[in-house]
């Protein structure tokens, strides 16, 4: 058996290496409260980084709004047959993958399309951190891995010329290794955060970040922009929890001077205000805010993404083709109006495009149990 899953991946890593490469180069709510572009900025975003018109733009706004409440209802009743979805931007519909074809009717009613595929979200998620607790023996050329809810498995990408390498960490990991894919890929993520250039705030003797999510008394952001009890300035302040490796989130606790406000700066003279957290859907629309690059839009492409920094690994990310930019870290992550998460590092820039990833907000809040200012 070990023998037919190893040749099985040995196969997956070829084809993966000749067709992804050049690719990764460089809420619930109801009707009433599905997510609205709160001025003309945002649908500018969106035309200019998804090349859509205006009412393209609205279209889809809506799509996706459908799309999330379709995501939290069957997430919650396929339970362990629920193998993962994803928002198809083609169709305009959530794509949902079930290990049993006898619930396609149930997904159907929800408004979703319907798919039968291998492994459940549990399987796939278990993949992740089996491969979590083997991360320090990850050879030096994996960049990160995560689970696909498109393609129901675990990506594992590592550098051209590694990929033999990479199989033998995940089936030394000994995960599920028939759910796994080992793609080549030039990322070389780092962290986002010493390098001079949400709004900026900056960090002890003068290293800057970006402000995540207004919280009652502070704001939350990346955990690797500072440790606990490292003061910070404009706005002033002290961090009173950070958690990286591992994780990649903290908050700051301003002074009493300073108004934390539930709004993220699009920097074109305007702001979106925040209205909750509720999570978007794989391959659903999402927009960045950071001090260095500013405001733009992509897409969200996986969830529960490990990434191998050079400073550690992070788990739990959620990963997107968003650029972004050293300065950029901890700024604000937006589906519409609800808050998604602080950026933590990626790959490339924004004259080149990359791949960007956020630690998602409501572990933040939950793990410090902060309350989001909306």
């Amino acid at each position: 058996m070990k023998r037919r899953l190893a040749a099985r991946m040995a196969g997956t890593v070829l084809l993966a290496a000749g067709t992804v490469a050049a690719l990764t180069m460089p809420a619930t709510a109801t009707e009433e409260t599905a997510p609205t572009p709160a001025s003309a900025t945002l649908l500018d975003a969106m035309q200019r980084d998804f090349g859509l018109t205006r009412d393209q733009a609205i279209e889809r706004l809506a799509q996706e709004a459908a799309a999330n409440r379709a995501d939290q209802q069957l997430r919650g009743s396929l339970a362990g047959t629920f193998g993962g979805s994803y928002f198809d931007a083609e169709s305009g519909k959530l794509v949902v993958g079930v290990t049993d074809p006898a619930r396609f009717d149930e997904i159907r009613a929800a408004g979703a399309e319907a798919r039968q595929v291998d492994f459940t979200i549990e399987e796939l998620n278990g993949v992740v951190e089996g491969l979590n607790s083997y991360s320090t023996l990850a050879p030096d050329g994996v960049s990160g891995w995560y689970a696909d809810g498109s393609e129901n498995s675990v990506v594992v990408t590592t550098r051209p010329g590694t990929e033999l390498q990479a199989a033998q960490f995940v089936r030394a990991a000994g995960v599920l290794v028939d759910a796994v894919r080992v793609v080549e890929s030039l990322e070389d993520p780092r962290t986002y955060a010493d390098v001079i250039g949400g709004n900026a705030y900056y960090i002890g003797s003068g290293s800057r970040c970006s402000v995540g999510f207004s919280v009652q008394g502070g704001f939350v952001t990346a955990g690797h922009c500072g440790s606990e009890g490292d003061s910070t300035s404009e706005p002033t302040g002290q961090f009173e929890g950070s958690s990286f490796p591992g994780n990649d989130y903290g908050w700051v606790a301003v002074g009493s001077g300073e108004t934390p406000q539930p709004a993220v700066n699009r920097y074109d003279g305007s702001t979106v205000g925040v209205a909750g957290s509720s999570e978007s859907a794989e391959g659903a629309s999402i927009c960045r805010s950071g001090s260095t690059t500013g405001w733009h839009c992509g897409s969200v492409e996986a969830k529960n993404q490990t990434v191998q920094y050079p400073q550690g690994t992070v788990s739990g990310l959620t990963r997107t083709n968003v650029c972004a930019e050293p300065g950029d870290s901890g700024g604000s992550w937006l589906s519409g109006d609800q808050a998604q998460g602080v950026t933590s590092g990626g790959s490339g820039n924004c004259s080149s495009g990359g791949t960007t990833y956020f630690q998602p907000v409501n572990e933040i809040l939950q793990a410090y149990g902060l309350t989001l200012l909306t």
